[in-house]
């Protein structure tokens, strides 16, 4: 039986040094994106292989909001609803309504809606219940023509304070792609903190009630714990911040694996690392933060082999 690995823009991947004994199947499918207007929305179809950096400045240059914060993102359409793709208080999840697949099962298309998915935060069936079930082949999106752009998070409501007029989705565009820039978390030729997987770490989401060891263990008050609301009584910690008070800071260096000097989320290789000096660094982190913590950190990047 042979194994299949589906790839994508392989930007989220750490390939183990043994390889990987199957086929890997590229997705390359590209079509012209199609736009279309309906009433006070505007539906898009894009084809799996399209890189999602250029179909999200396609929207925005369109006066179009709801993937504006996802600008700059590596890889390609299909891979953004297999992790629910987030970023700067916007998930993809959001504007997709409906993933067309090629169900390995049954050997059939399939158009799976958007609550069939399973969209949670950085999940979906794809690398949950269903993992390596599906071949997504094109992600149909609608946007809100009235929406604007959303700028709930820090960063951003920092880079357009005392701005007079209200930024467009492609001033967001622009300014996510910078902020990243800033972060080592665009892909840029000859820059040594680009060479990472992205965040390599979730945001832990927990019951409220941990905030009080974190606070006892810190000798600090629980109120200055940065934490979001997550539902039900839980709260998303901050994996960065674990991991700062864990004794990780950025430039933290380990052999040839390393932290990013400008992101501590960012694993990054600093020139001859194997995946093995990756996989011992991400060991030393989480087994630091449990203890520490009592918090298990679970890696981001899918893992192959």
């Amino acid at each position: 039986h042979l194994k299949i690995f589906t790839l994508g823009g392989g930007s989220n991947l750490l390939v183990c040094d043994s390889g990987f004994d199957g086929l890997v199947i590229h997705i390359a499918i590209k079509t012209p994106t199609q736009i279309i207007p309906s009433g006070n929305f505007v539906d898009s179809t894009v084809a799996a292989g399209t890189d999602w950096d250029a179909f999200v400045l396609e929207v925005c240059q369109q006066g179009i909001s709801g993937v504006e914060c996802l600008a700059g993102i590596p890889g390609s359409v299909g891979g953004t609803p297999v992790q629910n793709v987030g970023a700067y208080g916007q998930e993809v999840a959001s504007t997709i309504t409906l993933v067309r697949t090629l169900d390995l099962e049954s050997n059939a298309f399939i158009a799976l809606s958007h609550d069939e998915c399973g969209f949670a935060y950085r999940r979906s069936i794809f690398n949950t219940t269903h993992r390596n079930r599906y071949i997504v082949t094109q992600v149909n999106f609608r946007f809100d023509r009235t929406a604007k752009p959303n700028l709930t998070y820090a960063d951003l409501q920092r880079h357009f304070a005392g701005q007079a007029t209200v930024p467009t989705p492609l001033d967001v565009y622009h300014a996510v792609r910078a902020i990243r820039h800033g972060k080592g978390m665009l892909i840029v030729e000859g820059e040594a903190d680009c060479r990472s997987a992205g965040s390599f770490f979730k945001n832990p989401v927990v019951e409220e009630s941990v905030l009080a060891g974190i606070a006892a263990t810190l000798e600090l008050s629980a109120e200055k714990i940065p934490r979001w609301p997550a539902g039900e009584g839980r709260i998303k910690l901050p994996a960065a911040w674990l991991l700062e008070r864990a004794g990780f800071p950025k430039g933290f260096r380990m052999g040839e694996a390393g932290i990013s000097s400008r992101h501590t989320l960012a694993l990054i290789n600093r020139g001859h690392a194997t995946a093995a000096d990756i996989v011992a660094l991400r060991e030393t982190i989480r087994q630091q933060v449990e203890e520490r913590f009592h918090i298990k950190l679970e890696q981001e990047p899918v893992q192959l082999g």
